[in-house]
């Protein structure tokens, strides 16, 4: 977190770190806005009544605080993910190879030759994903992406099942960015992951789901939502390490068990989907996801509260249209 904050503040940026009931009352470091618990209560956002307490969709409060000092971009990341000396901000408009469209793509495998895929892919589509090391013909070329994914070196987000088969530290290529055209999946996280404006209603993170789902989930809605901008999901070079906290794998397992058994349901739910093309329509297109996949029972009924608190802070901030 130290080196984080020098690499934030030393780039004119501020760190947003937001508690929770097992975290500390305070957080001393240079350039950190920390908001207990206590603080959280008092932020005007009408989404703070209906966040569960001990859960890591509280992160939404700190995407909300940062839209509404009217950040330019907003970088999300964990607290076992350390900066690699690489680390910079980076822009909206990226050089990038375009990968090959499919509806499955492993992005991963553009990255190391190890048999290893992201948390939330499906199982059944491993195999055919990259059977071997993919690789990238094509030319560099500029690139718009409103939200990029950065890998993470050391211990990397896979799911429980990688873990328990085939654990072992990874070391990522420092490949060229990946660019995946709209229509092509892979799921992404919340750990090292880049956002700009026009992405910055597709942040929301769902409560009412596992713990191991919710960027998960989070991930397929939004590259759902940036296709009808015309826009695609970009993968780059690792610019952090994690060294993971302590994690019950079999606990992690379980909490994923509805995403091996629905993430291919979700996305093809997704994909079927009629939604408004243009930037104006995001809030419009996230609700009709999401009272999509409440109809379908990914989410309960609750989740759609949060939604439309989600969207009345973000018009009370003119981040979407009212």
């Amino acid at each position: 977190m130290r080196a984080l904050a020098e690499k934030v503040t030393s780039n004119g940026g501020s760190v947003h770190v937001i508690g929770d009931r097992k975290g500390p009352l305070e957080f001393d470091l240079v350039g950190c806005n920390f908001y207990s618990l206590t603080d959280q209560h008092r932020l005007g956002f009408s989404l703070k009544k209906y966040l569960p307490e001990g859960h890591y969709a509280r992160k939404n409060l700190g995407y909300l605080t940062a839209i509404g000092e009217s950040a330019k971009l907003i970088y999300e990341t964990d607290d076992d993910n350390a900066p690699l000396p690489s680390w910079a901000p980076r822009g909206q408009a990226v050089q990038a190879i375009a990968a090959e469209p499919r509806q499955w793509l492993n992005a991963y495998r553009y990255f190391s030759t190890a048999n290893i895929w992201p948390r939330g892919f499906p199982l059944d589509e491993i195999a055919d994903s990259a059977p071997s090391r993919a690789t990238l013909d094509g030319e560099m070329q500029e690139i718009v992406a409103p939200v990029q994914q950065g890998l993470a070196n050391g211990s990397p987000d896979v799911d429980a099942v990688w873990r328990l088969v085939l654990d072992h530290p990874v070391a990522f290529d420092d490949s060229p960015s990946l660019w995946l055209p709209p229509g092509s999946w892979c799921p992404f996280n919340s750990q090292s992951t880049w956002w700009w404006p026009q992405a910055y209603p597709l942040l929301y993170l769902p409560s009412h789901c596992s713990f191991r789902m919710t960027d998960i989930w989070r991930s397929f809605i939004a590259q759902r939502c940036l296709w009808e901008l015309g826009h695609g999901l970009v993968f780059h070079a690792s610019e952090v390490f994690q060294e993971r906290n302590p994690h019950n794998l079999m606990r992690d397992f379980a909490d994923e068990i509805s995403g091996y058994l629905r993430n291919k349901e979700l996305a093809a739910l997704l994909a079927n989907l009629k939604l408004e093309a243009g930037e104006g329509a995001q809030g419009r297109n996230l609700l009709a996801c999401y009272r999509a996949l409440i109809a379908a029972e990914f989410f309960p009924q609750e989740e759609l509260s949060l939604v439309l608190s989600w969207l009345d802070d973000l018009a009370a901030m003119g981040a979407v249209e009212a």
